[in-house]
């Protein structure tokens, strides 16, 4: 084998190894954030006697922490941090957070407790994906990123399954323990990843001396592409967000399915449309990117428009079937959208800017979306029905491909 060739091959097994570290990260970190979903119930009858509204702040208290640190982990891995160190910390402080709920004898201490995975997953999930566009051309970022968050859908249906379970069979503090382990063994394995060259895998990338954290953030205000995908994405996670906290109360309120169903069922549904829609989404955009610039954003907003009306026979349509049928099609569809979306945030800025990039991303799709939608949707259900609260979801799916598909007619290179 010539020297090229075996460097070429080095890369391409560095690259591989990499992307499955972070992919399984990934679906822990999915795992451990939807762990206490499983165990509500368990904690609302245990010694700490929580209220509904108390549950409802451990989400809260991870979310907000989550939005305010990430900016500071973006900054300090485009600043020059090794980025393995990083994430390994990162992996490291939310898996002994998840260990320290556990051993929460009070409120105060779980919510703390849960408020520090925010700080932990802040800093990996800043840095990860800015490692996979510095290991993958921007023709293969589609399917690459497809990988990566498939572990979305599986993660957070193990968080329930696994949780339940170990909840069931030993309780919920060890549900917390369970979750916890695996990330503590994959923080080891994450340092031991190479940090790739910031822009490695850029052709046209130049080297561009640090203007600061102020002034890299106001640079990516300005930055139209990059703004327009992100605004277009917070519309996007208002909608999900909505569905995944509603759907199985909406089954169950509005359409009789029993609460145990309602739940499987969606639960399931969400498993495999995630993973098909995760990896047919990267896999078409990019084959459309050989032949079409704005494929990645193209294909995103056409497919998130093709959902809207499905999303609205979802929450309108009297017929099971045909209620049944447009929430799977909705749900493939907009899961098509997360490896093409993430991978224009990662391009369409300057390698040094990735992870700040992506730590706007988060902050911005998290305060505008995920956040208020379910409150929102919870507001109108009091004042009117859950069934009126739900149709604010396909009204923002329509902004969001209507977003997508102008930033990649009019838009400038994604």
């Amino acid at each position: 084998m010539l020297p090229g060739a075996a460097a070429v091959a080095a890369g391409s097994r560095s690259a591989r190894r990499a992307l499955l570290v972070l992919t399984l990260v990934n679906l822990v970190n999915y795992l451990d954030r939807f762990v206490v979903a499983a165990l509500v119930e368990s904690l609302k009858r245990s010694e700490l006697g929580l209220s509904d509204a108390q549950l409802g702040g451990l989400m809260t208290a991870f979310l907000l922490v989550y939005m305010v640190a990430s900016p500071i982990f973006g900054a300090l891995a485009d600043r020059g941090a090794s980025r393995p160190r990083l994430l390994a910390a990162g992996v490291a402080v939310w898996s002994v957070a998840t260990l320290l709920s556990a051993f929460a004898h009070s409120y105060t201490a779980l919510f703390l407790a849960r408020a520090a995975v925010g700080i932990g997953e802040a800093a990996y999930g800043t840095v990860a994906p800015a490692m996979i566009a510095d290991q993958h051309p921007r023709e293969r970022r589609g399917r690459a990123f497809a990988v990566f968050y498939a572990a979305i859908p599986i993660g957070s249906a193990l968080g329930y399954v696994l949780g339940g379970m170990v909840d069931h069979l030993a309780g919920w503090r060890a549900a917390f323990l369970v979750a916890a382990a695996p990330g503590l063994f994959l923080s080891i394995a994450a340092l031991r990843l190479a940090d790739p060259p910031r822009g490695g895998m850029d052709e046209d990338a130049v080297a561009m001396a640090d203007p600061g954290v102020l002034a890299r953030y106001g640079r990516l205000v300005r930055n139209v592409p990059y703004l327009l995908t992100v605004l277009g994405y917070a519309a996007y996670t208002f909608a999900v967000g909505g569905m995944a906290f509603w759907m199985p109360a909406f089954l169950e309120r509005a359409r009789g399915v029993p609460r145990a169903e309602a739940t499987i069922q969606f639960g399931a549904i969400v498993v495999v449309t995630g993973f098909v829609g995760t990896f047919a989404g990267g896999w078409l955009g990019d084959l459309l990117l050989r032949r079409w610039s704005q494929a990645y954003l193209g294909l995103s907003g056409l497919a998130t428009l093709a959902a809207a009306p499905l999303a609205v026979l979802v929450f309108v349509a009297p017929s099971r079937a045909v209620w049944l049928c447009a929430l799977v099609l909705a749900q493939l569809l907009l899961f098509a959208s997360t490896g093409p979306v993430n991978s224009v945030i990662v391009s369409v800025v300057a390698p040094t800017e990735r992870a700040t990039a992506v730590a706007l991303s988060i902050f911005a799709i998290h305060a505008l979306g995920d956040v208020p939608s379910p409150w929102l949707i919870g507001r109108i259900s009091d004042a009117t029905s859950l069934s009126t609260g739900v149709l604010v979801v396909p009204t923002a799916v329509l902004a969001a491909g209507a977003i997508w598909l102008w930033a990649a007619l009019g838009g400038r290179r994604a």
